[in-house]
């Protein structure tokens, strides 16, 4: 059965703008702690005599919200290859939304003491259970919307969703930090971009709920029930029996783009305000001109993979990755806020061209009973062990030796990781979701789904 070339309601565009939207108002409020870890919580939530201590525990807290990810990767994919993608990232985004509003409206450590702190802690978890599920799926509805000759450029837009709501966080934080005294920020100004959550989560469900359910997945669902299958395997068992090659090799490809997503976005507003000791405002405006670049260059480097393949432009970003860590922080360090941006800017272009075609290609790497549960596990597990440790592992080593050359050793040798696992996995451009082990027997041993 041929793959469907365009959505059944609205068209493609429709589909690409609500996953986008969705995606980015997620990662706004997931990056939104992030970058207040770094900039106000140690105070205010984890107030210690030493400041980098406080900003350990509070990136420990942030990495917290990373072990959800899977658990939420599990429940959303579980449901998800079972009743459909749309209404999984309806409640995703609830669930993302309502814990970042409700951040905006706890009492700090001075007022309630050691509840703070934990209230907090609860709150993130969520926003992690949310974010696991939300990935896959929104990539997975716009994979499966549109044809395979241009799924690279569509699959990644939702990956613009990442630096979409980074660039908005960090706008958000830049605006009021320009605006407002240190004094007012840290008394109450924070709070504002965790309560705009709550008006930007209606507009992203108003659009959201208007797209129609996936078509390939609509497909193979008829198919399970007019083969009495639908229920034979829960999807997180049957991706680990049958595809846990697959699982892997997604973990090792968002090894290194994890990694140095977080060090080039979170870790530089550690390193630049406590360690060169230059403004926020510094910080923040360079992230947000290299998240502006690195929104608009990302389908780029998905529309380049339909032409060259996902393999050789993932390649690019790693390679260069792993040169440029050492780079990056030599720039960082001449404290000219032209030079940083520069740094920042370089950095998100060689983490996109690993972002770029990622969507695409771990989206065919798995069949479509277990699509959802396989993208959202492989792509959740690397979380864990990438870009929940990158921030806590690069405060210590800054901690322990003064000096950036440690994190820049730990950020080439994540990208070197991606790289070798990408140079020895096989190419998925072109391949017709619909029919990627779809008609294998039940029974017998599951097929490589690579191209040959």
């Amino acid at each position: 059965m041929s793959q469907p070339t365009t959505a059944r309601q609205g068209g493609i565009g429709r589909v690409v703008g609500a996953s986008l939207i969705g995606t980015t108002i997620e990662w706004y409020d997931f990056f939104l702690y992030g970058s207040a870890a770094a900039l106000v919580f140690n105070k205010l939530f984890f107030p210690t005599a030493d400041p980098l201590v406080g900003t350990l525990i509070a990136f420990t807290t942030y990495a917290i919200g990373f072990l959800a990810r899977p658990l939420g990767g599990v429940v959303f994919g579980h449901f998800g290859d079972k009743v459909g993608r749309k209404r999984l990232l309806v409640v995703s985004l609830l669930l993302m939304g309502g814990a970042t509003f409700a951040m905006g409206l706890l009492p700090t450590y001075a007022t309630i003491g050691v509840g703070a702190p934990v209230l907090l802690t609860v709150l993130r978890l969520v926003q992690g259970f949310a974010l696991g599920g939300e990935w896959g799926g929104a990539v997975l509805i716009v994979s499966e919307h549109g044809g395979a000759e241009k799924r690279g450029f569509w699959a990644s837009w939702p990956q613009s969703g990442a630096p979409g709501g980074n660039l908005l966080a960090t706008g958000v934080l830049a605006l009021l930090a320009a605006v407002q005294s240190d004094a007012a920020f840290l008394s109450w100004g924070w709070r504002v971009p965790f309560l705009l959550s709550g008006v930007l989560v209606l507009v992203g469900l108003w659009i959201r709920i208007s797209v129609s359910e996936s078509p390939v997945f609509l497909e193979a669902k008829a198919r399970a029930e007019a083969r009495a299958e639908a229920d034979r395997h829960a999807p997180a068992v049957e991706v680990f029996r049958t595809s846990w090659r697959q699982i892997l090799t997604a973990i090792g490809t968002r090894f290194g783009e994890n990694i140095s997503y977080y060090i080039l976005t979170s870790f530089l507003l550690v390193y630049v305000t406590s360690h060169l000791g230059l403004s926020k405002s510094t910080a923040l405006n360079a992230v947000l001109i290299g998240s502006a670049v690195h929104f608009l260059t990302i389908p780029g480097w998905g529309a380049l993979s339909d032409r060259i393949g996902r393999r050789p432009v993932t390649l690019i970003g790693s390679v260069g990755m792993a040169v440029w860590a050492f780079a990056f922080f030599a720039l960082v360090d001449s404290r000219s806020f032209g030079v940083i941006t520069l740094a920042v800017t370089v950095g998100l272009l060689f983490h996109g061209a690993m972002y770029g075609p990622q969507a695409a290609f771990i989206s065919e790497m798995f069949d479509t009973r277990v699509r959802y549960t396989g993208a959202s596990m492989g792509s959740q597990l690397s979380s864990i062990i990438a870009g929940a440790l990158a921030p806590i592992i690069a405060v210590e080593l800054l901690k322990d030796y003064d000096s950036a050359t440690p994190v820049s050793l730990y950020l080439c040798v994540a990208a070197i990781v991606t790289t070798i696992t990408v140079a020895v996995a096989r190419e998925t451009r072109g391949r017709d979701l619909s029919a990627v082990l779809a008609e294998r027997p039940r029974t017998a041993k599951a097929p490589s789904p690579e191209i040959a």
